[in-house]
């Protein structure tokens, strides 16, 4: 058999395993060894296992994973996360829908000291959720704000994402971050733009909140002007050169944790938990990186990367009807698989093909994040959907999963304007990271 065609056979045997729900690292993993095996020799395929798990688990720059991901627990079990909403609902909870805008505002910012989806969506459904049901707030809007600005996330760095591609493509991690700040803001803007759009048509969706005086809203500035020292003191760090990607994640969970105990917010158990929330997570991506690697060393061989590449350019189209159709991918692509798992498993394919088409690698980057943040929030898979199903059971009561997808729905058309409006002016993406690097 020719190498395209095992790596075929391989690409859909792995696909058909997938389906039985085995951990997306391990399939991976497994096909990447067989596949790498039948190739080369056994031998062979044992060193490629032995050698790029080990490599991954050692690397120095992917220390700055389980140092974001320690930073965001501190600052969930610190109560970081109730300040940033307090502050959004002190400013914004007196007009129609204003507190779903705190709640999409608080997502962002607790974005910036977190760097993962889930972990966004369920700390802010935990603090967001009573609140909007006390002022009685439709449930579609409310659970659909929380899911949604979750998501953000994935793009306001530290993102976990951002990293993982960063390695996977050998671009700077620190170019990436900043160029997922402007993005960041856009789309928390076109969420809030859509939130009083929708509470104009329909006032009963969010009712207006109580009103604060200046002195009050001030004074809720105080409360997250730590979270705002460590996020500047962080990013300020990566911009002038300070710090590499890996002391900035080593600074930040420094400076959270000194803050949590000058405020002593953050107990012994609240310690403990979130080191071993870090431990489980780090292990998690670590191993998604570690399968995506080896599978990726057996697309490599088999060559069908550089056929990709090469059969696309062959085409007679524009390359933006050809990035067109790779975002399509990762769209549908997204509403199947966790987008972690999804990034790790294409990028090694679809990156090639696009450094082939002249595409910025850091602008590709952001847009796929941005792509994929769709797939947290659509079935079937939807996994912030989930996450905020499960917390809000727990806080306010059964809310059917049908009206958190639907609530979900006219944020998403606020995605896909995001996302159209960068790629029509990529400068959004790429300001930053050319100004600084």
């Amino acid at each position: 058999m020719s190498p395209t065609l095992i790596g075929i056979i391989g690409i859909i045997v792995m696909i058909i395993v997938f389906l039985s729900r085995m951990p997306v690292a391990y399939v991976m993993a497994m096909i990447g060894y067989l596949g790498f095996t039948i190739m080369i020799s056994g031998q062979g395929g044992l060193a490629l296992l032995s050698r790029n798990i080990y490599d991954v688990f050692s690397s120095y720059g992917l220390t700055t994973i389980p140092l974001f991901v320690l930073m965001g627990q501190l600052a969930f079990n610190a109560g970081i996360s109730s300040r940033l909403y307090d502050t959004g609902y002190k400013y914004l909870g007196s007009t129609r829908g204003g507190l779903a805008m705190a709640t999409v505002s608080a997502c962002t910012a607790f974005g910036a000291v977190c760097g993962s989806s889930p972990a966004t969506a369920a700390t802010m459904a935990t603090v967001g959720l009573p609140e909007m049901k006390r002022y009685n707030y439709a449930d579609e809007l409310a659970t659909g704000a929380v899911a949604s600005g979750g998501g953000l996330g994935m793009i306001m760095p530290p993102s976990v994402v951002l990293i993982v591609y960063g390695v996977l493509t050998e671009q700077s991690i620190g170019a990436l971050f900043v160029a997922g700040i402007f993005p960041a803001i856009l789309v928390t803007i076109l969420f809030i733009i859509s939130i009083y759009i929708i509470c104009t048509i329909r006032p009963e969706q969010g009712p207006p909140g109580d009103s604060f005086t200046w002195k009050e809203k001030l004074k809720s500035l105080l409360g997250m002007g730590e979270t705002l020292a460590v996020f500047i003191l962080v990013m300020g760090g990566l911009f002038i050169g300070l710090f590499t990607p890996t002391e900035a994640a080593a600074v930040g969970a420094f400076g959270v944790f000194t803050v949590s105990l000058f405020r002593r917010q953050l107990t012994w158990d609240g310690f403990v938990k979130s080191l071993y929330e870090t431990l489980a997570t780090s292990c998690m991506v670590m191993l998604l990186i570690a399968g995506a690697v080896v599978f990726g060393k057996f697309l490599a061989v088999t060559r069908i990367p550089f056929n990709i590449a090469s059969w696309v350019g062959g085409f007679d189209l524009p390359p933006s009807m050809i990035m067109a159709v790779i975002v399509l991918i990762y769209f549908f692509g997204g509403c199947f698989m966790d987008a972690l798992a999804l990034v790790t498993l294409t990028v090694p394919i679809f990156f090639p093909v696009v450094m082939a088409l002249g595409y910025d690698p850091i602008w590709f980057g952001i847009i796929i994040v941005m792509v994929t943040e769709m797939g947290v929030i659509t079935p079937p898979v939807g996994i912030n959907v989930y996450v905020v199903f499960g917390v809000a059971r727990r806080v306010i009561g059964e809310v059917p999963l049908e009206s958190i997808f639907k609530g979900i729905f006219p944020f998403l058309l606020a995605v896909i304007a995001g996302i159209i409006i960068m790629i029509i002016i990529p400068q959004i993406i790429l300001f930053l990271p050319n100004l600084m690097y």
